[in-house]
């Protein structure tokens, strides 16, 4: 459960902050549905770029707006789908696009879910305490930014060996950037940080995105009912949804997946991972190269008990399909295979691990042999935007991308694609992966056993009276609004 335990004068503290900085804290059903947004905000939106340091940037933290820099308000939830010619298979792969948040990424949401009950409920007090952000990229990106824009200080904590963007961002935006040992799959490196900082600073409180519970219900809430809403614009009369498909990183979006087997009882939900550190799959380790799903570790707030499937994407093929998406002999090939161009023209909204979500995807497909009416979902995280780095990086190693080079990518890891390193979860499989909650959680971090035993043996009751906070959140978040007086002041 969220904490939602009033601190009067941590509160007046934050009111007082936000009412000299003009802060306006949008509510969750605001970020569901945009036309409830204030018409003055809208007006003042106008003239903000999407990555502006500017507070009203929060009432762009949703899937619906405009696919422009600056300016641009609402128009219904960013997707594309891919077609076979990409993908491989009939069914139809749907992808909702994390480009067209604020940072680029769709975590600057799952920050927001953590930070703002915290700061409505006065648990986290502005003036004297730092936000921190351990994370594997863009969560701790997200974090800084939603920090900024409500006039907090941050701390960013994440793996040395991520991208050079993500470091160079974070430099101008928190107060402090950490970089702890090892690469996208070190998370424990980060945990051990975050004790270091508990127990040498007073003015800190932790935001992590793999025990906090905002971080779920931000995509129960916000990315479910977008995924429902285009299934409402896409399904077909006789179509099916036969699920969702995320790797699992933080298990933050893939939370999305409980609201919509609610609407679709016979949908999957499927959690990816990369090959290389197979946890969920082999209890297994090691280290990849799919920023942005940091693992070795099943997170407190993933929802086994609903998961159906895990499925392992191998890192060398997500470096080759980047390299084939973006490079134009690859772009070039795949319009020869039949890609629509203006599909083609939009690779670049994949990012490393968003490929890695869309192998995933083919792989659900594959393996429960789906037809044209079969719709399977997915999320573009970020976009290449976040990872020149690392295409100049490859173009170093591997020197420059010819037709044959295409010509081997796309049959070898796009239309070739086996079903193999994925397993159909029993209720003793999604057991075991469950307990190894236990050796992160309750022997390293603390937690409370019986919390544990409760999200397995009280499921579903335990994560229905997660999901029921969402109504006391946004009554807090208008409190808030009405104790700065800002709203009237519009």
């Amino acid at each position: 459960m969220i904490d939602l335990t009033i601190n009067e004068k941590g509160l007046q503290k934050a009111v007082e902050r936000c009412r000299e900085r003009s802060i306006i804290i949008p509510t969750i059903a605001e970020q569901v549905n945009p036309d409830l947004v204030p018409e003055k905000v809208k007006s003042r939106l106008k003239g903000i770029g999407l990555w502006d340091f500017d507070s009203l940037n929060l009432f762009r933290i949703n899937w619906k707006n405009e696919p422009v820099p600056k300016g641009g308000l609402y128009d219904g939830v960013n997707y594309l789908e891919l077609p076979p010619a990409i993908t491989g298979v009939p069914a139809r792969i749907i992808c909702l696009v994390g480009k067209w948040f604020p940072t680029g990424s769709h975590k600057v949401g799952a920050s927001f879910g953590c930070l703002v009950p915290r700061l409505v409920t006065g648990q986290f007090d502005p003036t004297r305490q730092k936000a921190v952000w351990p994370s594997t990229g863009n969560y701790c990106r997200g974090g800084a930014y939603d920090a900024h824009l409500l006039a907090c200080e941050s701390i960013a904590i994440l793996p040395e060996e991520m991208s050079a963007e993500r470091f160079e961002w974070l430099k101008q935006v928190a107060g402090e950037v950490i970089a702890t040992p090892g690469c996208e799959s070190n998370v424990k490196e980060i945990y051990d940080k975050c004790w270091e900082l508990r127990r040498t600073r007073k003015d800190i409180v932790i935001f992590n995105q793999f025990d906090e519970f905002g971080n779920h219900l931000w995509h129960y809430e916000v990315t479910g009912r977008a995924m429902e809403e285009v299934l409402g614009r896409e399904m077909r009369n006789g179509d099916r949804y036969a699920g969702v498909v995320l790797t699992t990183g933080s298990a933050g979006t893939i939370g999305c997946g409980d609201y919509l087997k609610k609407r679709f009882p016979t949908s999957r939900i499927a959690a990816g991972e990369a090959l290389q550190c197979p946890t969920l799959l082999l209890n297994g380790f090691g280290g990849h190269r799919i920023e942005g799903i940091g693992d070795k570790h099943v997170p407190w707030i993933h929802n086994i008990r609903n998961t159906d499937m895990v499925i392992a994407a191998d890192d060398e093929a997500c470096m080759h399909i980047t390299r084939l998406f973006n490079e134009p002999a690859g772009r070039a090939y795949l319009a020869r295979q039949g890609a629509p161009e203006e599909v083609v023209g939009r690779l670049d909204l994949l990012g490393i691990s968003s490929v890695g979500n869309l192998l995933c995807a083919i792989k659900f497909a594959k393996y429960y042999e789906l037809t044209e009416r079969d719709i399977v979902l997915t999320v573009w995280t970020d976009s290449m935007e976040l990872y020149e780095s690392r295409m100049r990086q490859m173009r170093e190693a591997h020197g420059a991308y010819t037709e044959a080079d295409a010509v081997r990518d796309y049959h070898r890891h796009l239309m070739a694609v086996a079903t193999d390193s994925m397993l159909e979860l029993g209720h003793y499989d999604r057991k075991r992966v469950h307990n190894l909650k236990y050796y992160t959680w309750i022997e390293q971090q603390g937690r409370d056993v019986n919390e544990l035993n409760e999200q397995w043996y009280r499921y579903p009751d335990y994560w229905e009276e997660v999901h029921a906070q969402t109504a006391r959140i946004d009554r807090l978040i208008d409190e808030f609004n009405e104790r700065t007086g800002l709203l009237k002041r519009l």
